[in-house]
């Protein structure tokens, strides 16, 4: 049979339903059509997907185990080298990574590496498949903060090679930025998020929720105090940034953050909760990454007419193509090459709108993107009532200010060892957006994974 130049199709919500609910906008693929997609991969000799997948899954070898029909053993593969395949299969920018380099793709489309990643990590959850296989315990104790992308991996990689792990969350369900960031209609937390985080526990990982290390205990008490011999520090970047505009404390404004925290985490979109979110009817949503997207698709679904206001064009949008086609299906409104420059307030201080001017892009500037100048003499007012800043987190300084010896960037974020994921105070790593501020999912299981060989390692020697 010849090879398909395009992918199998993959069923989708129809947009005039989907941004009525919460529920997965795509369906993923079914066995029949993941077997389809997979006869298009040319295990090709030298795969250059395996060296773009920062986490390094042997993907040739579980398409392959697919195709033969063992899902077991491609489950397998894939959690050698990743601890949340069904998170990734979903939220992973593929067509950046292992999706970019695919050979495939060079006179047709890749292969659809994330989706069939998603179908493999899905078929095992449903069929109660899973692989618990670990080292004797070695009798060491580690704690990790924060349960996000970077310590859930760690802790997994760690617990697969005999640690006793500790993971220590600030809020009440584990997850980070898995639960209180990305909406349901990406990553469904019961039945994907916290089926992965039930797979970790089996390897023998403890999650304690509601420990704010830096308050309720310390760096320096979880060493002193509760006996670990290393820590790895994954908090993420929690501490949004703003633009510092006339209007910016109106009632209405609020961050990226703060809303999809409440939207997601606190279940606001459900009627009934305690925990109401501002239901605005004209949200405009500024800035463009996945998280901008997420916010102003959670305003449509709540009923708002919800707009993207972002200073570049379309060709330098930073979120994934699919996340903006789906917002453009849903009716999102695209504002580019538009800044804010003010945002306008009533009487009672509550939002009335906001003034913009039209931009033009100029040289590339220090991130390699062309910068934005503006248009004299074009301003003009969008109408909204409410405003949702989505321009990047920088890291929550408490656990830096409250720890002896940790050094910092001016940015806040913490100084490691590239190679090990070590910072300034011995026996304390980091990694993810603690390090690098905002990214993605799977950079910071990437640093995760780092972090556990770097403190296998630092361990291992200090038994020498």
């Amino acid at each position: 049979m010849p090879m398909m130049k395009n992918r199998v199709p993959v069923r989708e919500q129809k947009p005039e339903e989907r941004v009525k609910n919460f529920k997965e906008v795509s369906f993923g693929y079914n066995h029949e059509e993941a077997l389809l997609e997979a006869e298009r991969c040319l295990q090709c000799r030298n795969p250059r997907c395996v060296g773009a997948c920062p986490v390094a899954i042997n993907i040739p070898k579980f398409i392959q185990e697919l195709k033969d029909g063992h899902i077991g053993k491609a489950r397998d593969t894939i959690g050698e080298a990743s601890n949340l395949p069904a998170v990734c299969g979903r939220v992973c920018p593929q067509e950046e990574q292992c999706e970019g380099k695919c050979i495939v793709g060079i006179k047709g489309e890749p292969v659809n590496i994330g989706k069939l990643e998603r179908f493999v990590a899905d078929w095992a959850m449903e069929t109660g498949y899973k692989n618990t296989e670990k080292a004797p315990a070695n009798g060491h104790k580690v704690a990790v903060v924060g349960s996000g992308p970077a310590g859930l991996t760690c802790a997994g990689d760690l617990a697969k090679l005999g640690y006793e792990v500790t993971i220590f969350e600030a809020l009440h369900e584990p997850g980070g930025v898995l639960v209180y960031g990305i909406p349901e209609f990406r990553l469904p937390k019961e039945t994907i998020v916290k089926e992965e985080i039930r797979l970790l526990k089996d390897l023998g990982v403890t999650i304690e929720t509601n420990v704010i290390v830096g308050r309720t205990v310390t760096i320096e008490s979880l060493f002193a105090e509760e006996g670990f011999e290393a820590v790895f520090i994954g908090s993420g970047a929690g501490l949004p940034m703003f633009m510092g505009i006339p209007g910016e404390n109106a009632n209405g404004v609020m961050s990226a953050n703060e809303y999809l925290t409440r939207a997601n985490l606190m279940k606001a979109f459900q009627e009934g909760y305690d925990t109401p979110i501002s239901h605005g009817k004209h949200v405009a949503v500024v800035g463009a990454g996945n998280v901008a997207m997420d916010a102003a698709r959670t305003a449509a679904r709540l009923g708002a007419k919800a707009s993207i206001v972002y200073r570049r064009s379309e060709k330098e949008i930073p979120a994934r193509a699919e996340e903006v086609h789906h917002a453009i299906e849903e009716g999102i409104e695209m504002n580019l090459l538009t800044n804010p420059k003010e945002i306008l307030v009533d009487e009672r201080g509550f939002v009335k709108g906001m003034v913009c001017v039209k931009m033009e892009l100029g040289e590339p500037d220090a991130s390699g993107r062309r910068r934005p100048i503006e248009i004299e003499g074009s301003e003009f007012t969008i109408p909204c009532d409410s405003v949702i800043m989505s321009l990047g987190t920088s890291p929550n300084p408490l656990i830096s200010s409250t720890t002896q010896g940790i050094e910092t960037n001016r940015r806040g974020c913490i100084l490691v060892k590239e190679e090990s994921g070590a910072t300034s105070l011995e026996g304390v790593f980091a990694g993810g957006d603690a390090v690098t501020g905002s990214a993605t999912v799977i950079l910071a299981m990437s640093a995760g994974k780092t972090a556990a060989q770097g403190i296998h390692a630092y361990l291992m020697g200090k038994e020498k």
